[in-house]
């Protein structure tokens, strides 16, 4: 009885002066996330409202990261943005992430252009660990990138031949070394993917494959304030999508130009030159990608256009980041 009273004292005092709402709408609010509010972080720096530790970015290498965990333990946590990030360097606690818990903290952080680019972690680098992540492992391992694949690629050998015969002609001359051994790398990584060495379209191709690689290492205020990403204020997403648009139709021409050959009989020549986009054709859905645990592949795998597309790119990509490092 005496709630009701209360209640109804109150309900006479807001219509008696209205700006009461004002007031109690906020603590009403302030109450409520006061009762859900969380546990408390490990310890690390203090940032500032809305960018937290973002002024710190460019410090936060492995050095950075352990003058850090000298400073505030073995567990740090980071607040960049609205993202909560934490460092571990204690090894019983980096036992315990690697290893006793992986299946939980093995799915890999995507970023807005990542996610983009992937369309939406179709491929296996950045899908979440799961029944399609193992069985597209397995794809690779038995199919893509098997012993026999790869000594199945007689043509690529051509490649190599023409590689020593140009150093054989410069003798007397000098040769740049580093110059070949990347042409050559480039020739053997596009023909092996798309069975072609037309140097028209692997130089289309490798301009493709250095925006994504470019994009893919990007800062984007978008990833750590989402808010911001309508406003693009740093125009990545007119990037973004002419990068996927210069895919689509680059990939796109060649997955057509694979699905309208006449499959070859098995055994022969033709069938033992098949390239990346042959296999990953033999597992093609119109539908949706499906997959089911079980030994046959065949019947458990289904990709879709963009499973295709997204594993050739980043496949691609990564490995000619790696020749790009080298030389």
């Amino acid at each position: 009885m005496e709630k009701k009273m209360m209640i109804a004292h109150l309900l006479q005092a807001l219509e008696a002066k209205p700006l009461l709402i004002f007031f109690i709408i906020p603590l009403l609010f302030l109450f409520v996330v006061s009762r859900f509010r969380r546990k408390p972080y490990p310890p690390g720096p203090r940032g500032w409202p809305v960018i937290g530790s973002m002024g710190m970015i460019d410090q936060l290498t492995h050095r950075g990261l352990a003058n850090l965990a000298k400073q505030y333990g073995g567990i740090l946590h980071l607040r960049i943005g609205f993202l909560h990030m934490v460092a571990v360097s204690k090894p019983d606690v980096a036992r315990e992430v690697l290893q006793v818990q992986d299946n939980i903290f093995s799915n890999r952080p995507a970023t807005v252009a990542i996610r983009y680019l992937t369309y939406d972690r179709a491929d296996m680098a950045f899908a979440h660990y799961g029944p399609f992540w193992r069985q597209m492992r397995k794809l690779c391992v038995m199919k893509l990138f098997s012993r026999k694949r790869a000594e199945s690629w007689d043509s690529v050998r051509d490649e190599v031949d023409d590689m020593v015969q140009a150093v054989a002609m410069s003798t007397g001359t000098a040769v740049n070394i580093g110059e070949l051994v990347f042409g050559l790398t480039r020739n053997i990584i596009y023909r092996a993917a798309f069975g072609s060495s037309s140097h028209e379209g692997q130089d289309e191709f490798i301009k493709i494959l250095q925006e994504f690689s470019k994009l893919f290492g990007a800062f984007n205020i978008a990833d750590f304030i989402p808010w911001l990403g309508w406003m693009d204020p740093q125009g990545m997403n007119s990037r973004l999508a002419k990068a996927r648009a210069s895919l689509d139709g680059f990939i796109d021409s060649i997955i057509d130009d694979h699905m309208q050959r006449k499959k070859p009989e098995v055994g022969s020549d033709e069938a033992r030159d098949t390239d990346m986009v042959d296999e990953l054709l033999a597992f093609y859905s119109d539908d949706e990608a499906k997959v089911s645990e079980g030994e046959d592949l065949q019947s458990s795998i289904k990709l879709t256009r963009n499973n295709i597309k997204a594993i050739i790119m980043v496949r691609k990509s990564k490995l000619m980041m790696i020749t790009f490092l080298k030389f």
